[in-house]
């Protein structure tokens, strides 16, 4: 691994852990009413952007982060469409 693909790595892992207590939070409260909604569906569209941008680049860092993230924050999003 090179230096750009761990710098890369550990980033990704740091921005992508960064969402899972408000995932817990969500889901387990089914609370959603403190959660801006334009910030999480302009937020989540950005994420798969980056997800394309990792998958023509072939970057797996980015691709790997990203999908992950896409999973929390689309679980966040989805829960505050349900839920308001």
């Amino acid at each position: 691994m090179n230096l750009a693909d761990l710098l890369g790595s550990v980033a990704g892992v740091l921005t992508t852990v960064a969402f899972a207590p408000q995932v817990w939070t969500v889901w387990k409260t089914r609370s959603t009413r403190d959660i801006s909604l334009g910030m999480y569906l302009v937020f989540t569209t950005g994420v798969g952007f980056w997800l394309a941008y990792g998958l023509v680049l072939g970057a797996w860092p980015i691709i790997v982060a990203n999908t992950v993230t896409l999973m929390l924050t689309g679980t966040v999003l989805a829960l505050k469409l349900r839920h308001g």
